[in-house]
């Protein structure tokens, strides 16, 4: 990491990683100074309406260089990452704190998609944003 500060966002549902990127009660933006690797502060955002790309576009504004997300569709992990944002997926459901300081100490372990966005013909990986 550079001597900069980055801006980690985590979608947030009941307080927990967001089963589904795409749908969150809110996201959490965590501020970091990346050279002590110190959580600066924290600030929840309700996020824009869901319509296709809108996510990607809007976590650029808010200055976001890292998404910590669980189940998140690879559509929504390319245009996030065309933007400049490092993505890591398969998130535990934990809470904002817990992800960031996992992350922050490289202990932050992935696993499969855990998409829980259940309806009609659904398939995460065909989910755009």
């Amino acid at each position: 990491m550079s001597n900069r500060h980055l801006k980690i966002a985590v979608p947030l549902q009941n307080g927990k990683v967001s089963g589904h990127f795409g749908h969150p009660d809110f996201f959490s933006l965590v501020s970091v100074d990346a050279s002590s690797r110190e959580i600066l502060g924290e600030a929840l955002r309700t996020p824009p309406p869901h319509e296709p790309g809108r996510l990607p576009l809007w976590l650029t504004e808010q200055g976001v260089n890292v998404v910590l997300a669980s189940g998140i569709g690879q559509r929504a992990v390319s245009l996030l990452e065309s933007q400049g944002i490092e993505v890591q997926t398969g998130v535990p459901h934990l809470s904002t704190s817990e992800v960031v300081q996992l992350w922050l100490e490289g202990k932050l372990g992935t696993g499969g998609n855990t998409c829980d966005h259940t309806g009609s013909g659904h398939r995460c990986g065909e989910h755009t944003l």
